[in-house]
């Protein structure tokens, strides 16, 4: 098996289907969609080169940067609401043990698993103004009138809940699947010393889970930018740009505005972005390490 894998050839029949796949599928399409970024493109006929000006056009869009404020928004409630409930519903299911562990796991992931499409309309029939479970709900509760979940002024936090909510349970299995890989012994340790549940989880859960805690703060930002489908589906950007976010600014730009050169532009801004946040979040992870360990 050594010399197999000592053998130049087999190793590099080896890395070359996925060394393939990553100049075909990712590298080739970024730097195409860099070059087209630099061009005034409807998507036919040729491609005409104006160099920075659609990034120019981009630094006065404020389409744009309300997009970029609403995928914002969605980060800080990923990062600040979802994942701290998903971190103590993982830690809580780790203690269940048995079938109520698996039952609740699996209950907690349902929505991830439903089709986006059905999602986006059965949260459009629960905030409807007029017959929607929301507003019944409300009322069963006393609270007298109809709101409309989906006016100007409630859009951009209704589609924030649904999304938050949609996206729980990946961020939940993460996190429970890193806390699985904790060595028990060390909570065996803690009890023996008469650690509360609390300080085990302050103290032994959280430290050893700040690798986990990286990767999928990193992907909530990541996320937070990309989401398109749901929000197309539940209200396509509106009412006017209230609830328009950066991945279906982008598609209307590029897609149905025939602005393609535009919106490669604005698909290398959100690689850009991408490429700051992970580099950043690594070094400031690695700095609170550093400054743990002296």
């Amino acid at each position: 098996m050594k010399k197999l894998y000592s053998n130049k050839a087999v190793i590099f029949s080896l890395v070359l289907p996925g060394l393939l796949f990553f100049l075909f599928a990712i590298l080739f399409p970024i730097c195409l969609s860099i070059y087209y970024s630099f061009t005034q493109y409807s998507g036919m006929g040729t491609a005409t080169l104006i160099g920075l000006n659609n990034y120019k056009a981009l630094l006065h869009d404020t389409k744009f940067f309300v997009s970029l404020r609403n995928s914002l928004l969605l980060a800080i409630g990923f990062i600040c609401i979802q994942h701290p409930i998903a971190i103590v519903v993982a830690a809580t299911l780790d203690k269940l043990q048995g079938k109520a562990e698996g039952i609740f796991r699996c209950i907690y992931f349902i929505p991830n698993v439903i089709s986006v499409a059905v999602i986006a309309y059965l949260w459009k029939f629960i905030y409807n103004p007029d017959f929607g479970l929301l507003n019944n709900v409300l009322k069963a509760l006393g609270f007298l009138g109809q709101v409309n979940w989906l006016s100007a002024n409630n859009a951009i936090w209704s589609v924030l809940v649904v999304l938050i909510w949609h996206g729980f349970g990946w961020g939940m299995l993460i996190y429970y699947t890193g806390i699985k890989n904790i060595d028990p012994v060390l909570y065996e340790a803690a009890s023996i010393d008469g650690a509360t549940p609390k300080t085990t989880f302050l103290r032994i859960t959280l430290p050893l889970m700040k690798p986990v805690i990286q990767v999928n703060v990193t992907m909530a930002i990541i996320s937070a930018l990309k989401q398109m489908e749901t929000v197309y589906l539940l209200t396509n950007g509106g009412p006017g740009d209230r609830t328009q976010f950066a991945a279906t600014y982008l598609y209307q730009q590029a897609f149905k505005a025939f602005k393609y050169g535009y919106g490669n532009a604005i698909g290398v801004v959100f690689i850009a972005i991408c490429l700051v946040v992970t580099v950043l979040l690594g070094k400031l992870f690695q700095e609170k390490e550093a400054l743990e360990v002296r």
